[in-house]
């Protein structure tokens, strides 16, 4: 498995885990019924704490993408409940379009902005087949 982790970067280290774990995903990296390295494997490769890896793992785990099992660890598993993740979706998209708003960005320019990263998936999706 393939992370890109940021020490420099602002963002949470467990942020970053989990952000690249569901990228990873979407792009058909890892499928679902994959499993995770362990806590401490995963630690280890990246050089951070295990608590931050556990913090990622638990993240994950409650937005549905993985679950954990006592002798496999963390495992894909993309639950899917379409509505709960539809209603989460629309909340970060709230606080984006803000964003966007405060910052005079045009509903021409989200438009084109949301094909372009939704196109660069579908494409990982095509590829990974």
């Amino acid at each position: 498995m393939v992370l890109r982790i940021d020490f420099n970067s602002d963002e949470a280290l467990y942020m970053q885990l989990r952000n690249q774990i569901i990228f990873g995903i979407a792009a058909g990296r890892i499928r679902e019924g994959d499993c995770l390295p362990s806590v401490r494997q995963l630690a280890e490769y990246v050089s951070i704490n295990m608590h931050t890896v556990n913090k990622a793992y638990a993240l994950l785990k409650n937005e549905g993408f993985v679950k954990l099992d006592r002798r496999r660890g963390a495992v894909i598993s993309l639950e899917a409940d379409k509505e709960r993740v539809l209603e989460e979706i629309k909340k970060e998209i709230a606080l984006t379009m803000a964003k966007a708003v405060c910052k005079g960005i045009s509903r021409e320019e989200i438009y084109r902005l949301v094909d372009e990263v939704y196109d660069v998936f579908a494409n990982w999706e095509q590829s990974a087949e």
